[in-house]
């Protein structure tokens, strides 16, 4: 495999890494002048410190890349919708679904009424939170080519698996 390893495998390389130097520290402290027990132990507990402070360390890593990863996401989402030229706010106009599981995913019906004379189109951000309201993710769902007077639906599907309960909202809607 090329490419630089996924921060998982390089905190569990480094926990094996941590794990053998205890192992070899315990191997040693066998052939040293000082092979007390509580000298072995305390040996021992260090090295099981430096390992807990790299495997937080990766977790941490870990953590602070998927943080960024959902910023860029949501922040291109935002991005798509100021970029819409001649859009008008249709938050109005959207009605959502209660949000169901797909697959290893969540999704929810969007739902848009065009009450405008003409045929219009809908960009609309639709954000999925857990009970207490944190935000786990933010998607843009289009719905093209929908006539005056008429609704039309779609799904909108959360980039990756959520976990618990998941409420979705209708954040932002673009009419253009």
């Amino acid at each position: 495999m090329r490419g630089p390893r996924p921060a998982a495998v390089r905190g569990g390389a480094a926990l094996l890494t941590g794990l053998a130097a205890v192992s070899a520290l315990t191997a040693l402290t066998g052939c040293s002048g000082d092979d007390s027990p509580s000298s072995v132990a305390s040996k021992a507990a260090s090295a099981a410190q430096s390992v807990g402070a790299q495997a937080t360390a990766a977790a941490s890593s870990l953590a602070s890349e998927a943080s960024e990863a959902f910023s860029s996401a949501t922040a291109e989402v935002g991005r798509k919708l100021d970029g819409i030229e001649g859009g008008v706010d249709a938050k109005g106009d959207v009605k959502l679904g209660t949000p169901t599981a797909d697959g290893d995913r969540s999704a929810v019906e969007v739902t848009v009424e065009n009450s405008v004379d003409s045929t219009k189109s809908f960009a609309v951000e639709v954000d999925f939170k857990d009970s207490g309201g944190k935000l786990l993710d933010s998607v843009l769902v289009t719905v093209t080519d929908v006539p005056a007077g008429k609704t039309a639906k779609a799904i909108a599907r959360s980039h990756r698996a959520l976990s618990g309960e998941v409420k979705a909202e209708a954040a932002r809607a673009v009419r253009y």
